[in-house]
């Protein structure tokens, strides 16, 4: 079949990238009022700076390496589309093999570019407060090329070795959630925990910050999950309405948990069973119908729930609970598929759920444990590497006094927040 634009998937992908772009802003938000007051500013600079520096390593590297020609073995694509040659305005990416239907070339990249900008972005709650600002900017980019574009053509091309296993991961389960999770907590272990774990309060400065931030988050994740159908049709639509009833369960599930185990529901803890629903949808909305998403969605905020406080038990300083909510709920969402997956999504045997049963479920966790484990190596080494050459841990007294005016010569409020003041106060710009 010749291929052709086809204008409705082209008009929602558009739509769908300016969704997931807005997505790190959102993130940068919940981020900002997850931390303390002394480090917001750090927290928001730590996603945003991310947009750019992904931008660069994207279009000069990163999508050759993740949907270029495969190189061989399904581990990794060739550099024929370094610095994006051979793609222009006319060339097209197809969608549907049967019909031809396809969208521009270009705006596939810019769609997949606004993931790999999230992904890594992610990473920075289970560092918060501590990081040297300098060694994560170079941290970004190496990470997104070194450890995100492999796991991205193993899963999302046709030559990639978990696709020809037959792993499913329809927005990002493996690619982004797994592989951001397992190198949270990689970086947590590399930069230690921060000071005062275990024995300081650290309580969000900012809960409203943290309920618009995942209002942000869940608004742009309709673009995540439903735009990879990469087309406008009832599987999108099925899709998008996965994704609303998943975070709308994750939510329940969460406060339920909260309610008995602490006596109190939370806001905190809606904006964090929200996101743990989203997260474990992501690699199923595809997959599952709605009563799967039911399931999906409650299941993980349950869990997830849980999840957080292990950070405690395993003496890894987590901070902003990427490893609880996003390695767990990814786990969750990916391996579900195996006992959910509905044939009226993946047109599979009549019924209400089929599942795969035992054999796609094996390949649920040969794709868990093999990106688990290639991003948490990898990222490791990275955060080693850079940690003995230049150092990824500010000063003690830094991280004390506060890491937005020792890195950045700013403080978010000049009067501080619930009373505590910041300890130094920048001057202000200018003459």
């Amino acid at each position: 079949m010749t291929p052709h634009l086809d204008p409705a998937a082209t008009a929602w992908l558009l739509a769908a990238t300016a969704l997931v772009l807005l997505m790190t802003p959102g993130l940068a938000i919940f981020y900002g009022g997850m931390v303390r007051s002394s480090g917001v500013l750090n927290m928001l600079m730590m996603s945003f700076i991310s947009i750019p520096l992904v931008a660069v390593a994207w279009l000069l590297f990163g999508y050759s390496l993740a949907f270029g020609d495969d190189a061989g073995g399904g581990i990794i694509g060739d550099l024929g589309h370094f610095g994006l040659a051979g793609i222009d305005p006319n060339t097209l990416h197809v969608v549907d093999n049967k019909s031809g239907a396809a969208v521009p070339e270009l705006l596939f990249v810019t769609f997949q570019l606004t993931f790999a900008i999230l992904t890594v972005a992610l990473i920075s709650g289970a560092i918060a407060d501590r990081a040297k600002f300098s060694a994560w900017m170079i941290f970004v980019p190496a990470w997104a090329l070194i450890v995100y574009a492999p796991i991205a053509h193993w899963v999302w091309t046709p030559d990639g070795w978990l696709t020809k296993l037959g792993a499913l991961d329809y927005a990002g389960g493996l690619v982004v959630e797994i592989a951001s999770g397992a190198s949270a907590l990689a970086m947590a272990l590399v930069l230690g925990p921060r000071v005062g774990f275990k024995t300081d309060a650290m309580r969000p400065h900012n809960l409203p910050f943290v309920l618009l931030g995942a209002g942000l988050l869940w608004f742009g994740w309709f673009g995540f999950n439903a735009g990879s159908a990469l087309a406008a049709n009832g599987i999108a639509a099925a899709v998008f309405l996965n994704t609303l009833v998943a975070g709308c369960l994750g939510m329940l599930g969460w406060l339920v948990v909260e309610a008995r185990r602490d006596g109190k529901p939370t806001t905190f803890g809606a904006a964090s069973g929200a996101v743990a629903g989203l997260v474990a949808i992501t690699p199923s909305c595809g997959e599952v119908n709605t009563i799967g998403a039911v399931i999906v969605g409650l299941v993980a905020g349950v869990v997830c729930s849980f999840a957080v406080s292990w950070k405690f038990k395993g003496n890894y300083d987590d901070s902003l609970d990427v490893v609880g909510v996003h390695f767990v709920g990814g786990i969750v969402g990916t391996l579900l598929i195996g006992f959910l997956a509905s044939a009226v999504m993946t047109g599979g045997p009549k019924g209400l759920f089929y599942g795969g049963g035992l054999g796609q479920l094996g390949k649920q966790i040969v794709g868990v444990l093999t990106v688990a484990a290639f991003a948490f190596g990898v990222t490791f080494l990275l955060g080693k590497v850079l940690d003995k050459l230049i150092g990824f841990r500010i000063t003690k007294e830094d991280e004390i006094g506060g890491i937005d005016f020792a890195l950045h010569a700013e403080t978010a409020y000049a009067e501080g927040v619930h009373g505590h003041a910041p300890s130094r106060i920048a001057k202000p710009h200018g003459h």
